[in-house]
């Protein structure tokens, strides 16, 4: 069986501050930080899937656990949610690593793959993670308006910029691929105020801390199969 890799945010935007990469990294998994590891930040519409993921590969990871910051398309979701979504939306991509008839290939969450993370999670006793929610990946790097949540909260339950095109990948490059969502903030319209980043980084932080905890005695155990 080769290594766990795990792909985290970057520089204080999103789960995956250096604490974060500190604790999977203690535990022998590979990370990687999806938006650099070194100023300048990358935005997320700007990102390199392909390298990122070559360089697990490279690495000798055949498998992916992904850390994700999310808005939550339904107020019933709160800020500090833990989701492990089973499908995506991503009308949008013109994506692929392949140059030939492979490409058309059927994308997805890793099914047996995306199965073991919540079993060993919940054997853990880590903090509560739904299973299943549908993501749908926005262009980025602006947040949505209003309008277009209430449009994707009819088919999602979450909200993103990275998660699908990082599937994509994973499954072009045979990488086994599940993800862990944050829910950092209700998305644009659906709070009772404005969204502001100052709420969002105040769920952030608490997101953190909490994932610090769940990686802790998580990622030992999906470091060994």
């Amino acid at each position: 069986m080769g290594r766990l890799g795990v792909v985290l945010g970057s520089n204080g935007l999103g789960p995956g501050g250096e604490d974060l990469a500190a604790t999977a990294a203690g535990h022998g998994a590979l990370v990687i930080q999806r938006h650099g590891s070194a100023s300048p930040y990358v935005l997320p519409h700007l990102i390199d899937h392909r390298a990122n993921l070559l360089a697990a590969v490279e690495g000798g990871c055949d498998r992916v656990l992904a850390i994700g910051s999310v808005g939550s398309l339904h107020a019933e979701l709160a800020a500090g949610s833990l989701v492990c979504p089973d499908d995506f939306i991503a009308l949008q991509l013109g994506l692929t690593t392949l140059e030939d008839v492979r490409a058309h290939r059927p994308p997805g969450f890793d099914s047996a793959w995306r199965a073991r993370v919540l079993e060993i999670w919940r054997e853990a006793g880590a903090a509560e993670l739904r299973d299943g929610g549908v993501y749908w990946q926005a262009i980025g790097p602006r947040f949505e308006t209003p309008a277009e949540i209430r449009l994707m909260a009819a088919h999602a339950d979450l909200v993103g910029m990275t998660i699908a095109s990082e599937c994509i990948v994973a499954g072009e490059l045979e990488i086994a691929y599940a993800a862990v969502c944050a829910v950092d903030n209700l998305a644009n319209g659906l709070g009772t105020k404005p969204l502001g980043l100052a709420e969002l980084e105040r769920h952030r932080a608490a997101n953190v801390a909490r994932l610090h905890s769940a990686l802790d005695v998580v990622v030992p155990r999906l470091a060994d199969g």
